[in-house]
């Protein structure tokens, strides 16, 4: 099966439509399209643990990391309510 990789604006994209007043950056840090940093901004996850706002982020890739077959292998996540 042949998986096709997802780009920094999708990722970005899904993203801002969960957290829509967000600031968030994306980079590709292989070049490949499956290596990414985020670096997310959002009220929303003020009185929440960096677990648990990491968990909100994944949610909202809506499976792009998930199993064997997930289009994103690898995201390098900071996540802060200010």
């Amino acid at each position: 099966m042949l998986v096709m990789a997802i780009s920094a604006n999708e990722i970005s994209d899904l993203i801002k439509k969960r957290f829509p007043n967000s600031h968030v950056e994306v980079v590709d840090l292989a070049g490949d399209g499956n290596h990414y940093s985020a670096k997310v901004i959002s009220e929303e996850f003020s009185g929440k643990t960096r677990i648990q706002q990491h968990k909100m982020v994944y949610k909202a890739l809506r499976g792009a990391m998930d199993g064997k077959d997930g289009i994103l292998h690898a995201l390098a996540l900071q996540t802060s309510p200010k």
